[in-house]
């Protein structure tokens, strides 16, 4: 019996050896330890007074000092996570501290924030080129739609003064001719019509002048054109509405009102 006594006391002597060699017993890289670095403490102390680039410098000088500082890794991490806008540094540090402190207390949200930064920096990867692209082609059409509405503004005032009033009423523009009474006259041979009931022959009070054409020549424009048969641009538009200064072609035939 004693002697299984002393055999226990030994081993448990053994025991106590072994826990005693480095590695097995908590040391000062625990995190514990970690967080009572004097960088590390300078760091959360300036993280409170929202000076986080020094903040940042006071964390990277913890990691100087001990190169496996997972709590230092975090908050690196968690500072290029939330206010440098740095997915990518900020995966990086998540990573080293669940490499170092894997089982560590805040392993569960370095492992979140890890794939909300990975989303982050697909998405900004991924579809900042399109999202570019797409601004520039709406900044375009903006531009064209601004354009049309401006030249559509100015050629409704245009025909606003250029057209003239239209009749009330429904009046024609051509009064008709007023329509004399056939008197008949009787003689040996017959009836006859007198001569003032046959109908008038002969030019109307109002004669219209030919419709003059021009044919587009290379070079010319609407004002050139106007100047050439002594008539108003107004007046050469009003006869040709389809007419476009910009889109006149050689060849085209215009209509030249009278002046």
């Amino acid at each position: 019996m004693m002697f299984s006594v002393k055999r226990v006391m030994c081993a448990g002597a053994l025991l106590l050896a072994l826990l005693a060699l480095p590695g097995c017993l908590p040391t000062s890289s625990t995190q514990v330890d970690e967080e009572k670095e004097p960088h590390f403490l300078e760091g959360k102390s300036r993280i409170n007074s929202m000076d986080f680039a020094g903040a940042v410098e006071s964390f990277e000088r913890a990691l100087e000092a001990n190169p496996r500082s997972a709590s230092a890794h975090f908050e690196l991490g968690w500072l290029c996570d939330q206010h440098d806008s740095d997915p990518a540094a900020a995966i990086y540090h998540y990573a080293r501290y669940l490499k170092l402190h894997p089982d560590g207390e805040k392993a569960d949200r370095a492992k979140s924030r890890i794939n909300a930064c990975k989303q982050e920096l697909a998405r900004t990867v991924a579809l900042g080129p399109i999202a570019q692209n797409l601004q520039r082609d709406f900044d375009q059409v903006a531009d064209e739609n601004k354009r049309l509405k401006d030249e559509l503004e100015k050629w409704q005032a245009y025909y606003k003064t250029a057209r003239p009033p239209a009749q009330t009423n429904g009046a024609s523009l051509v009064q008709a001719r007023p329509v004399q009474p056939l008197v008949m006259l009787s003689d040996s041979t017959g009836p006859t019509l007198r001569s003032d009931s046959v109908p008038r022959t002969g030019t109307p009070a109002t004669n219209r002048s030919a419709t003059r054409t021009h044919t587009v020549k290379s070079g010319e424009t609407p004002a050139a054109i106007a100047r050439k048969y002594g008539i108003k641009v107004d007046a050469l538009a009003a006869a040709n509405p389809k007419l476009d200064a910009r889109r006149m072609q050689i060849g085209q035939v215009l209509n030249i009102p009278a002046p």
